[in-house]
């Protein structure tokens, strides 16, 4: 039977085996997760050029649109960056919940009070703070580039979108709440992700915690310049 078994488990690709192994999704996870930590820094980037007016702002929103020509058709990049990006998260999102499952059988008695081991609030937030992020891609996927979520939505004047979007305070809500669990799930993934990937001694723990609190607060603070500055009338 053991024999028959251990033929079974051969037979089958190494791709499945190494996805329903532990390690495999934790693996997955932090590569899908320093892929989206690369992409936001380049998000960032472009958001930032609202400061200086609409007219930038909009030329590179377009020019996001011939990325890639003329090998590549009009748009042809950005389909292919948000076909990629959509994959990534699922499989993210995926090792994410197959991995709580494994976790919660394992452990199938609750810590007794007081004896559930130290973690950080980033720690405690990772899985309430990721499902909060997947809820708020939809949302402002439908609300700044579907444009059904904007009641001011103009086709092709991204400018107008973003500042009628942050004129409106439960917008903001929304963009700051999902911010901050973004900076505290980028904290602490990106050394989850590094230990990981291997990346683990002594000396390099502190500073891929430090690395880690760099990337959280600039990408978080970044992103929230714009609703800020849209706020108090700096752009406008």
């Amino acid at each position: 039977m053991a024999s028959q078994l251990a033929t079974a488990r051969r037979k089958r690709p190494a791709v499945r085996i190494f996805w329903e192994s532990t390690i495999g999704k934790k693996v997955v996870m932090a590569a899908t997760g320093l892929l989206f930590v690369v992409f936001l820094l380049a998000h960032m980037a472009g958001n930032l050029k609202i400061f200086f007016g609409p007219e930038d702002f909009n030329h590179y929103a377009a020019w996001l649109r011939t990325i890639g020509e003329p090998a590549l058709h009009s748009s042809w990049y950005l389909w292919v960056q948000r076909t990629v990006l959509i994959a990534a998260l699922v499989l993210h999102v995926t090792a994410a919940v197959q991995l709580s499952k494994r976790d919660r059988r394992a452990r199938p008695v609750r810590y007794v009070h007081g004896q559930r081991p130290r973690a950080s609030f980033a720690t405690h937030t990772m899985r309430w703070g990721g499902a909060t992020l997947a809820v708020y891609i939809v949302w402002h996927i439908l609300d700044l580039t579907v444009g059904v979520a904007n009641q001011d939505f103009v086709r092709d004047e991204p400018y107008h979108n973003v500042v009628a979007d942050f004129q409106v305070w439960w917008v903001n809500v929304i963009y700051i709440v999902a911010l901050l669990m973004l900076g505290l799930h980028i904290n602490h993934g990106f050394w989850s992700a590094a230990q990981t990937l291997g990346i683990r001694s002594a000396t390099k723990d502190h500073t891929i915690k430090t690395v880690g609190t760099v990337l959280a607060v600039v990408i978080t603070a970044g992103f929230l310049i714009v609703p800020i500055s849209v706020m108090t009338g700096w752009v406008g």
